[in-house]
């Protein structure tokens, strides 16, 4: 027999997909996407990105303060330790949250009949203000007022105990999602060799580098909305000798809620226009006005600035948030910058645009 040579073994590089595979890919992230948005897992999906996100910068900054030689175990400290903290944070701070909401909690009966009786003269008072003929269509005295006040209340109850159980499924769909990046970005790094899953992978990496750009324009965008309302409250309306209580913490509230694309600002002019009413009338109107404009602005300020980081016109993003909104409502304002953000990049790395 000749000699027999054997061929040395040469690891193969991963398999190109096909055509068919990256349709398939495409489709499934088509319609992942839209099964977030009709399920209203949107609060889920960004706070899987945003747990991933944290992590991994958690791990990176715990790693450089590791004094150990760079290794395997060092490397999955940080990376634990970073996961343990994004996972138990929320809880943490929810406990620390009812610890210090318990009075607040057990005086509610009494809140309630203090409500009742503060509408009761409101309406009293607005009733002498008012002409005879509009005065005599409100209740006469504090009893009936507080017995229609209280009847209206319970009509609603129903449509309150609904909106209360949709904000406890979002949180808990934002917690898991959190849960689901945080164990994601500590899973060990393999290369995929199938096809379908190189191309899946290339579809997530593509969304989450979106996600990332539009997490970097909303920390601006809240800290130009930060700075007007600070001059807003700190100069303007002092010189209308109108001073509004809790002025530090709504300018920390700004900041924080701004990070929220426009669901965040929305709620910043509900708690300013409250607190402000609580001063005066003219307080409050002076507070709407003022917040209206900024909401007016966020459109525009928005679609800049994402569209500076995302390689997008500024008339394209506002299309896409108003078709979005139409379709979705608000979910579908705050996901549009980042679903059209992934869509611009995937056509750009297609080289179709």
């Amino acid at each position: 027999m000749g000699n027999q040579h054997q061929l040395p073994t040469v690891c193969q590089p991963p398999v190109t997909p096909s055509r068919g595979v990256m349709i398939a890919s495409y489709l499934l992230m088509a319609c992942t996407l839209l099964l977030v948005m009709w399920q209203k897992l949107l609060p889920g999906l960004l706070c899987a990105c945003l747990g991933f996100l944290l992590t991994r910068a958690l791990s990176s900054l715990l790693a450089r303060i590791d004094r150990r030689p760079p290794g395997p175990i060092p490397d999955r400290w940080a990376q634990a330790t970073a996961a343990t903290l994004v996972i138990l944070g929320p809880l943490l701070w929810i406990a620390i949250a009812l610890t210090h909401s318990r009075g607040y909690l057990t005086d509610i009966p009494h809140q309630y009949k203090e409500l009742l009786d503060y509408l009761a003269n409101t309406v009293l008072e607005l009733r002498q203000k008012l002409p005879n003929d509009l005065g005599a269509l409100l209740p006469q005295g504090s009893a009936e007022i507080q017995q229609t006040i209280a009847t209206y209340l319970a009509t609603k109850a129903g449509a309150l105990a609904s909106a209360g159980k949709a904000w406890l499924g979002g949180l808990l769909h934002a917690y898991v999602g959190l849960l689901i990046g945080a164990l994601a970005a500590v899973r060990p790094r393999l290369v995929p060799r199938a096809p379908l899953t190189q191309a899946l992978q290339r579809r997530v990496m593509l969304l989450g580098e979106a996600f990332r750009q539009i997490v970097a324009a909303q920390f601006w965008i809240a800290l130009f909305n930060t700075t007007l309302t600070a001059l807003f409250l700190l100069l303007v309306l002092p010189t209308f000798d109108i001073a509004l209580p809790y002025t530090p913490a709504l300018i920390l509230l700004t900041f924080v809620a701004g990070l929220i694309p426009i669901v965040g600002n929305l709620f910043c002019n509900v708690v300013l226009t409250v607190v402000g009413l609580s001063v005066s009338p003219v307080a409050a109107a002076v507070c709407l006005g003022f917040l209206i404009l900024i909401h007016k602005a966020e459109y525009v300020i928005n679609a800049k600035v994402v569209g500076q980081r995302t390689h997008m016109a500024v008339w394209e993003l506002l299309s896409v948030m108003f078709i979005a909104e139409s379709v979705f409502g608000p979910a579908g304002l705050v996901a549009a910058p980042l679903f059209y953000a992934y869509l611009k990049k995937e056509l750009e790395a297609a080289r179709m645009v």
